[in-house]
This record gives structure tokens, C-alpha cells and sequence, in this order.
């Protein structure tokens, strides 16, 4: 079991969970980090090798993997899907438009509590602000996302922009990532899901500050 080895190694192992095409991972210390990447749809995590070469890709369960494995890794970054928390969802689209409402997915809340009680590394959850009262208070809510950790996060400035209306050529732009050569249906979607790199490093960077001079 790996426990605080950051401390030490000269290379932290991270795993990401639900890792989309690595948004949150793109401006992470190539020179620093081993990356494991779960991501349960193959075309994307196919998209994820693309972009981060370097990294170990699995295609699975993240729920599962974290499970099994979560004593191997010094930071944990897990971003379980988000729609069914989404007050956007709830409070427009089921009100309004005629989507059926659904259960929300209660492996958020389990992952946050599991790592409470189990984590002995650096970790962090990322969703979405529910259109519920959130079952377990956030450590931060910055731009449009919340994070649960063992860690202060501080505050971060950071130009929102309209991604909900944005079209793929402007989400290209903003997230950094061509998918001009990649085949996949979803594109629009693939893209907005992406949190914003900036914000990604500042994530990472926070969960690290005590050791900056090691990493950076």
C-alpha cells in the first residue's frame, strides 16, 4: 500500500476516475505523475490515449476500480456522471421539456464517503451543484463545479463561459481539444463534459502545495 509516498518518490501515482478525454489532467506534470485513466466508453478513453500517451488507460468500471485499487495511488481524482444530480436537468428540462425524471445515482455520495473513511492518499470528487440540498457538505464550489475532498482547495478566478450554448469549433477552442480526426457521435457532449484545465491544475496543485517545490 502506497500511503503519502509523495513525500518521498520522485513520481506520483495518480489515478483518474471517469476520465472523459482528460480535461482535468491536461495541465498536470507530465514529468511528475504516472497517470492511470478509467473511462468505461472505449471510443473515448480510445481519444484519451490519443492526447496522453503516457498514461495506463483501462476500459471498465470506475466505480468498481476505485474499489479494488484505491490503496495503489498517492491522488485520486474522480468525476462520476453528473446528469442525474444536474438542477438543470430537474428544474428545466423535467419541468419544462418533458424529460422523464430519474433516480439520482447515488455513487457519488458512496465514492465521497468510501474515501472518508478508507483514503489514506490525496483525493477529490467533482460533480455538478445538485438541484437537491447536497447530502454531504462541499469542500468548494468553484465555476459550476463542487468538489469533495481531504484537502483545502482555495478559491480560483477563472472566465466562465457560456459552454451550454457553445458550439464545437468555440468548445475546441476553449478546452484545447481537436476532435476533427476522431469519429464519434457525441462530440458536442464529449467536450462540454471536460472541467477546465486551468481549473484541473489548481485542483491538483492545491492537493500538493506543501510539497511544491518536489513537484514544480
Amino acid at each position: 500500500m502506497r500511503t503519502q509516498s509523495y513525500w518521498r518518490d520522485p513520481m506520483i501515482k495518480v489515478l483518474n476516475l471517469y476520465a472523459g478525454i482528460g480535461g482535468n489532467r491536461k495541465l498536470w506534470p507530465d514529468d511528475k505523475i504516472e497517470v492511470t485513466a478509467v473511462e468505461f466508453d472505449p471510443k473515448i478513453a480510445a481519444i484519451y490515449k490519443d492526447f496522453f500517451p503516457g498514461d495506463t488507460v483501462i476500459v471498465g468500471d470506475a466505480h468498481q476500480y476505485l474499489l479494488e485499487h484505491y490503496k495503489e495511488f498517492d491522488f485520486i481524482w474522480a468525476s462520476p456522471p453528473c446528469p442525474t444530480h444536474s438542477s438543470f436537468r430537474q428544474n428545466i428540462c423535467v419541468r419544462f421539456r418533458g424529460t422523464e425524471p430519474v433516480y439520482p445515482d447515488m455513487k457519488l455520495w458512496q465514492e465521497i464517503l468510501f474515501l472518508q473513511a478508507n483514503a489514506k492518499c490525496r483525493w477529490v470528487v467533482e460533480n455538478v451543484k445538485p438541484y437537491y440540498t447536497p447530502l454531504i457538505k462541499e469542500t468548494a464550489f468553484i465555476q459550476r463545479h463542487m468538489f469533495w475532498s481531504n484537502y483545502d482547495i482555495t478559491d480560483i478566478k477563472i472566465d466562465s463561459d457560456k459552454i451550454r450554448t457553445a458550439q464545437i469549433p468555440q468548445l475546441q477552442e476553449k478546452t484545447g481539444f481537436n476532435l476533427s480526426g476522431h469519429k464519434i457521435s457525441n462530440k458536442r457532449q464529449v467536450l462540454r463534459n471536460c472541467v477546465d484545465s486551468k481549473l484541473g491544475k489548481h485542483i491538483f496543485d492545491c492537493a500538493f502545495k506543501n510539497v511544491q517545490d518536489r513537484l514544480f
